[in-house]
C-alpha cells in the first residue's frame, strides 16, 4: 500500500472471542473444548420451545417479515415496548423515542461514536468489552472507571464515582450495567437512585444496559432505569439475545428518556439517529417477533424456568467456589456468569499446570514465553489440562487476577464436575511455585 491505511488500535483485544483461536487449536489435538467463555445458551444446549419456533414459523408466512423496517423500528413493536415502560408508572414514552439496532453490539458502537471524542463516559471496572472497545476506540485514551468491590459482594464504589466524575470535566455520562456483565452483581434501588442523583447533580446523561434485567434470583430485586431516572436524561439498552434467548438474531433496541429536557442531550440522540439512517433499518422479522412471543400465555413460565436454572448453577458453583484457597467469590444473582478473583499475592509467573500430551504442553508453554497477564498464564494452563475455556478477568479492563465463566450448561451433573475440575485446578495452580 502507499502508506499504512490502518487505523491505530487502542491494543485491547476481545478476548471472549480471542481465546477461541487458543481453545480450537486444541481441539486439532482431540482436546474436548468445554466452552465457558461465551454467554451463548443455545451453543450451551438451550432448546428454543416448539411454541416460539411456532411463532417466528407463523411470521415467515408474513410478507412484511421480509421487508425493510422504519429506520426506527417497527411500528407496532415499539408501541408495544413503550406501553410497557409506561405502565410501570415511572417515566412516560413514546414510541418515537425507541430506536432499534442490529444487536446491542451495534448499539453500543453508535451511542459511543456520537459523542465528542474530548468527551467520556466513565464505566464500571471490570466492565464489559464491547462498552469499553467502544468507547475506548472513539476517545483513543485510557476509560474512566469506577471501582466494582468484590470484597463488598461487587457493590460499585459510589463515592468513588461522584469524586472521579467531579474531579474529569470530560465526562459526560455514567454507564450502569445492570445485571452486571461479567461480575452478576445486581443493583439494589437505592445503590440505583444515588447513582441517578450523581447524573442530576453533575448535570450528566445516564446509559443503563439492562441485557439481563428479568435475569435476577437468589431473592434479590432491582428497579429498571424508566422508574427511577426522574428528570435525568438517558437511555436504556435491551435486546432480545439472552432473554428469548435468540443471539442469532442481533436484535436490540435503545429507550432514550428525557431527550426533551435537554437540548445538549437531543442533539446527541439526533446524531445516533443519523448514523442509523445510514444503514436504512434493522432486522425486521426479529423485531416483529417480540409482541408475539413476550405475551405468549407460556413465555412467563419458559423464563421462569430458565432463571431457576441458573440460579440453581450459581448456587452449586458457590458452594465449590468459596472455600477454595487464595481466591474471591461471590454468589452471581443476575445474568449467567460467575466471576471468581484470584488473591494477588498468590499469583506469579512460575505457576503451572501439568499437561500429559506433549504437543499440548509444548503449544500452552509457548503462549506463556511472552510477558502476559497472570490470570491469563492460568486460562491457558487450565485449558491445555482440562480442556475448560474460561476467561481472564484482567481482559474486562481490570487489575484484578481472575476469570469469568458462565452458568449455562444444561446438564447439572456435567456442570458440578466442570466447576469441580476448576476447583482443583486452582488449587494446584497456585501450590506449584511453592
Amino acid at each position: 500500500m502507499r502508506f499504512d491505511i490502518a487505523k491505530s488500535g487502542s491494543g485491547l483485544v476481545y478476548e471472549i472471542r480471542s481465546i477461541v483461536a487458543v481453545a480450537n487449536k486444541l481441539a486439532e489435538y482431540g482436546i474436548d473444548v468445554t466452552w465457558e467463555n461465551i454467554g451463548d445458551p443455545v451453543q450451551k444446549g438451550e432448546k428454543i420451545p416448539a411454541w416460539m419456533k411456532a411463532v417466528l414459523s407463523e411470521l415467515l408466512e408474513c410478507d412484511a417479515s421480509y421487508a425493510y423496517s422504519p429506520t426506527k423500528g417497527m411500528n407496532e413493536t415499539r408501541e408495544f415496548i413503550a406501553t410497557s415502560v409506561n405502565k410501570r408508572g415511572g417515566v412516560q414514552i413514546t414510541p418515537e423515542v425507541i430506536i432499534f439496532f442490529n444487536g446491542l453490539g451495534d448499539a453500543i458502537a453508535r451511542i459511543y461514536s456520537s459523542i465528542r471524542l474530548d468527551a467520556r463516559v466513565i464505566m464500571p471496572e471490570p466492565t464489559y468489552s464491547t462498552h469499553l472497545l467502544a468507547e475506548v476506540l472513539h476517545a483513543s485514551f485510557p476509560p474512566n472507571t469506577y471501582r466494582m468491590n468484590p470484597y463488598s459482594g461487587w457493590c460499585p464504589d459510589i463515592k468513588e464515582l461522584e469524586q472521579k466524575v467531579k474531579s474529569h470535566k470530560s465526562i459526560v455520562g455514567i454507564l450502569v450495567i445492570n445485571p452486571d456483565n461479567p461480575t452478576g452483581f445486581v443493583y439494589p434501588p437505592e445503590v440505583l437512585k444515588q447513582v441517578v442523583a450523581i447524573a442530576r447533580e453533575h448535570d450528566l446523561f445516564l446509559i443503563f444496559d439492562e441485557t439481563y434485567h428479568n435475569i435476577v434470583y437468589n431473592g434479590k430485586t432491582t428497579l429498571p432505569l424508566s422508574d427511577i431516572i426522574g428528570d435525568v436524561p438517558g437511555l436504556s439498552m435491551k435486546g432480545v439475545s439472552k432473554e428469548f434467548p435468540w443471539p442469532g438474531s442481533r436484535c436490540g433496541w435503545i429507550e432514550v428518556y428525557n431527550a426533551g429536557r435537554d437540548e445538549t442531550f437531543a442533539r446527541y440522540i439526533n446524531a445516533i439517529l443519523n448514523q442509523k439512517m445510514s444503514e436504512v433499518c434493522s432486522t425486521t422479522l426479529p423485531q416483529m417477533s417480540i409482541p408475539r412471543i413476550m405475551t405468549h400465555p407460556q413465555y412467563t413460565n419458559y423464563l421462569k424456568e430458565r432463571v431457576g436454572h441458573y440460579e440453581k448453577l450459581s448456587n452449586i458453583a458457590y458452594d465449590i467456589l468459596k472455600d477454595v484457597p487464595g481466591i474471591i467469590v461471590n454468589r452471581t444473582n443476575g445474568a449467567f456468569y460467575m466471576t471468581v478473583v484470584f488473591n494477588e499475592a498468590v499469583m506469579n509467573g512460575r505457576q503451572t499446570l501439568p499437561i500429559k500430551q506433549p504437543e499440548i504442553r509444548e503449544y500452552i508453554e509457548k503462549l506463556v514465553t511472552d510477558k502476559i497477564e497472570y490470570d491469563k498464564r492460568f486460562v491457558y494452563y487450565l485449558l491445555g489440562a482440562t480442556g475448560i475455556c474460561v476467561v481472564p478477568l484482567t481482559s474486562f479492563f481490570t487489575a484484578l487476577p481472575g476469570f469469568r465463566m458462565t452458568l449455562l450448561e444444561k446438564d447439572e451433573k456435567k456442570f458440578t464436575k466442570v466447576v469441580q475440575t476448576i476447583a482443583e485446578k486452582v488449587v494446584q495452580y497456585i501450590e506449584s511455585s511453592k
